[in-house]
Formats: C-alpha cells, sequence, structure tokens
C-alpha cells in the first residue's frame, strides 16, 4: 500500500511540474524574429525647385520636389540569413509656414525593398517606390492654389548600418520625377535621404 502511495505522489508531483513548466513562454529576442514592425524618420535633399516663400523680414524658403522631412511605417521580414524585404507607406513634406499662411509640397510613398545581409551590423538593397498624392499645396496669405501632380514610380538605392537589433541608420538615393496634372511639365524629384529606423 506504501509502495503504491509512493507511486501516486510522485506521479501527481511530476503532473504539477509539468503543469508548472507550461505556464512559462521563451520570449525571442527581437534579432531572432523574422517578422518585425518598423517606423522610421528623417530628412532628404534635392530635387528641383517648386516655389519660393518670401517672409516679411526678407527671409526666403525654397520648396524643392527631393527635400523635406520623410517619416514611413511597415514591416521588415528576414527572409533568410542573408537577404530580408522590408514594406512601408509614409509620408513626405517639404513646406514654410508662417502665422498667415502655409507651402508645402507633400507626398505619400508605398516602398518595397529588399536587402543583403553583407554582415551582422550591415545590409545594401533596393526596391521600388510608388508616389501618390503629391501636391504643391498653398494656403493663407499664399494665392496661386495648389498643383497637382501624377503618381510616379521611382527606384530605390539604400545601405543601413544597424547600431543595435532595434536601432538603424540608413542612407539612401531615389531616383525620381514628377509629371504636373494640367500642364504637363516635369519636375526632378531627384534626393538623398538620411534616415533613422525603430525595429520593434
Amino acid at each position: 500500500m506504501k509502495k503504491i502511495a509512493l507511486a501516486f505522489s510522485l506521479a501527481a508531483v511530476s503532473m504539477l511540474g509539468t503543469a508548472h513548466a507550461q505556464t512559462y513562454e521563451v520570449v525571442q529576442p527581437i534579432e531572432a524574429r523574422p517578422l518585425r514592425f518598423v517606423f522610421g524618420a528623417g530628412f532628404t535633399f534635392g530635387g528641383d525647385k517648386l516655389a519660393t516663400a518670401v517672409y516679411d523680414d526678407g527671409v526666403e524658403i525654397d520648396i524643392d520636389a527631393g527635400a523635406g522631412l520623410a517619416m514611413h511605417v511597415g514591416v521588415d521580414y528576414r527572409v533568410s540569413p542573408q537577404f530580408s524585404v522590408q514594406g512601408t507607406v509614409g509620408y513626405h513634406v517639404d513646406s514654410a509656414n508662417a502665422w498667415n499662411g502655409d507651402l508645402r509640397f507633400e507626398r505619400v510613398p508605398f516602398e518595397l525593398l529588399g536587402y543583403y545581409h553583407v554582415n551582422d551590423k550591415v545590409r545594401a538593397g533596393g526596391g521600388l517606390r510608388f508616389v501618390t498624392n503629391a501636391a504643391l499645396r498653398c494656403s493663407g496669405a499664399c494665392r496661386f492654389g495648389d498643383t497637382g501632380f501624377d503618381d510616379t514610380t521611382s527606384a530605390v538605392a539604400e545601405l543601413e548600418y544597424l547600431y543595435t537589433p532595434r536601432v538603424g541608420f540608413k542612407l539612401r538615393y531615389v531616383n525620381e520625377q514628377f509629371k504636373e496634372k494640367d500642364w504637363n511639365y516635369k519636375v526632378k524629384g531627384d534626393h538623398v535621404g538620411l534616415l533613422a529606423n525603430f525595429y520593434f
């Protein structure tokens, strides 16, 4: 009888240990996750001049077709140790603001990029950028109205340095051109950019 009781006790302890073990979950470090969310932001420089804002004190600010603040959100997927892909949607704007008016060139880019991992810290790649809702917008004291541009597809080349698994710094070049909707004139939006990416 004692042997049977001892056997039941050992079985019960074993079951409790198993149940206790199952309450724990192994959390992968971010560098081991194949799919991660990404948020990025930075500044770009370049492109043709679209307009100039002139302030009362004589200061002038140019609005360029390739310049401004760029932000994006999306996902980054590690296909293999050597390759990854990234898809994002963003907002890109160059602006001049004052209490009595606003002048800005804004656009919404969608990007699909592929990367080759040179090592754990550096990856190089490129892909396509589709830009929609591009417009030079004018309000307040700025009186010439809005100017719309056709959607456009461009090529992107990038180099990214991964400072940590969660933070990367990008140097990029975009070969871009916009066509005005009404008069069909073309402007260059070619630009270089410096951006920071944050991975979650």
